[in-house]
């Protein structure tokens, strides 16, 4: 453990102090590359070898997970409780919040779980404090909500990005569209269907014969990085929207808070005088993806208190909904009557791959 704590001390010194240009980029990508694979290296043997201390046992549940993230003493507990009925002890020094806390918020008809995780310190994803069960709890969540406290320095949400970003969690990116398919021979081909201005083929090789790629094909659709690129062979990234929750406005000015309004996916509010709960709640849901359709039962009126929830990024089809219900439905399913913006006939008849869009209204005909 101790020498590859050493070679990645040593792959980072040199990377900083190789001066970038064209004729050092492809021994760059490779020390990046190698880098990758000894840090991957290194937490897979601390989770396997390492001592077990207290977990955070989470049952999710609910339609989506929020989890809280930020430093100590930013008002996340105060944030919890505020939007849920649990209760998150709070108080004026650090550390208050030492496990996870779970509550839930009814939202327009859907049930989001909020995790309020204990602060976050620099140096999280080397394992200080509880930040490898933290950030290990943010993995499985399906949006993150960074809460900063607008009257400290906004370098803190630098450090907790970058500790995020060293255990794999890419806040409000997109996977980078990269295929890499092994053959048996024939070397590397590598084709791409935009022009590449960040990569070189010899980048590309340098970085893929790291992982032991000898013979495969390579295809990049879009103009990506050496490190978008390790992360595709990796293989393990989350990638996750992120709202920086910007905490505590009743201490700036108007106009400090106009300049923090510059910050993309942000959300300024005041927990303690429940300011802009609302305004948290929309983002939260617009980032979730979420929508909601309403059942009909046959001769009934459609049921508007319970809809059916499901991620909206696609427009989910019938099929989607029905096993969103039960798993057996499209089995026996027949075809589906729609009312709403997906169709052009109130109501109009349609098959299983119909897409539907937010708060149709369906009802399922099946088959005897």
């Amino acid at each position: 453990m101790a020498s590859q704590m050493q070679r990645i001390a040593d792959i980072e010194a040199e990377i900083a102090k190789t001066q970038k240009n064209k004729a050092t980029m492809s021994h760059i990508c490779s020390l990046k590359a190698r880098l990758a694979v000894l840090k991957r290296e290194v937490v897979e043997s601390t989770t396997k070898k390492g001592p077990k201390g207290e977990g955070f046992d989470v049952q999710k549940t609910g339609d989506a997970s929020v989890g809280f993230i930020g430093f100590p003493s930013v008002g996340k507990s105060t944030l919890l409780n505020k939007l849920t009925s649990s209760h998150s002890e709070v108080a004026a020094y650090e550390f208050t919040t030492l496990t996870c806390v779970p509550g839930v918020v009814s939202y327009r008809g859907a049930k989001l779980q909020m995790l309020d995780l204990p602060g976050i310190i620099e140096g999280a994803k080397d394992g200080k404090g509880r930040g490898k069960q933290v950030i290990a709890v943010a993995r499985h969540c399906n949006l993150i909500l960074l809460v900063l406290d607008v009257a400290k320095p906004l370098q803190h949400k630098l450090i907790i990005e970058r500790e995020l970003d060293g255990f794999g969690i890419r806040l409000n990116q997109t996977m980078p569209d990269i295929s890499i398919r092994k053959k048996e021979k024939g070397g590397i081909t590598i084709g791409s269907t935009v022009t590449l201005t960040k990569l070189t083929e010899e980048d590309i090789i340098s970085i893929l014969k790291e992982y032991k790629y000898i013979s495969c094909n390579v295809m990049l659709r879009g103009d990506y990085t050496a490190d978008q690129l390790i992360d595709v062979l990796e293989g393990n990234r989350v990638y996750m929207p992120c709202i920086y929750v910007m905490n505590k406005i009743d201490q700036i000015t108007v106009e400090e808070l106009d300049i923090i309004d510059r910050i993309p996916h942000n959300v300024p509010i005041c927990a303690q005088h429940e300011w802009n709960l609302d305004g948290l709640l929309e983002s939260i849901w617009e980032h979730l993806g979420l929508v909601r359709f309403y059942t009909k039962p046959k001769g009934q009126m459609p049921d508007y208190k319970e809809p059916v929830i499901c991620k909206g990024d696609t427009n989910p089809t019938i099929e989607a909904f029905c096993n969103r219900i039960h798993r057996q439905m499209i089995k026996k399913f027949k075809y589906a009557w729609v009312w709403g913006a997906s169709v052009k006939h109130q109501p109009q008849k349609v098959g299983k791959e119909h897409r539907l869009e937010d708060e149709d209204v369906v009802q399922i005909v099946c088959r005897m």
